[in-house]
């Protein structure tokens, strides 16, 4: 897949996720929208995907590929995600959101887990998408953020650990029920 340097499939990757249709859903650190366009086909007309990123070029990206593809229920945001709050959107308001490739870049990945949190209706899931460790491509070493610490995070976080899958060769995935 381009955009994702052929180490993803956003589309089968999604079917991990157990979205279901008019469900509402933030993609944060969208990126060039990848995820974004494949949940937004998953949770149909009825449901919102909101695409966060801080990266006004990564959203126009988004979204280009929405119009491409003719879906109606994404919304854009440019946000910083590190500050409470930053989002602005309402306190309990989504279902699922997406942390793919995200926390690796980020010191603050506390504050974008109670960010995520705080969003996250009772029941909702964060589901994670990150590097795996010794890949020849990705991040240097010491900015990798291994499946266990982020367990060990989101359960801090009063978070329970659902499942794990396989994000392709070069990532590991993994959902969490608040």
């Amino acid at each position: 897949r381009k955009g994702t340097g052929g180490f993803l499939n956003p589309d089968r990757i999604a079917e991990e996720f157990g979205l279901e249709e008019a469900a509402n859903v933030a993609d944060f650190g969208s990126g060039a929208g990848y995820f974004t366009i494949s949940m937004a086909k998953i949770v149909g007309e009825r449901g919102q995907v909101y695409a966060f990123d801080i990266v006004e070029t990564a959203l126009q990206s988004v979204r280009s590929k929405a119009m491409l593809a003719g879906l109606l229920n994404i919304k854009t945001v440019r946000a910083n995600l590190e500050i409470f709050g930053g989002s602005r959107l309402e306190e309990g308001s989504v279902d699922l959101v997406l942390l793919a490739n995200v926390l690796f870049q980020s010191s603050k990945k506390n504050d974008i887990i109670k960010e995520a949190k705080r969003v996250l209706k009772k029941e909702g899931k964060i589901i994670v998408i990150d590097w795996k460790e010794n890949q020849i491509m990705g991040p240097p070493a010491n900015l990798l953020v291994s499946e266990g610490m982020i367990q060990k995070t989101l359960k801090e976080q009063g978070f329970k650990h659902q499942k794990s899958f396989l994000a392709g060769n070069s990532h590991w995935g993994a959902i969490f029920i608040k």
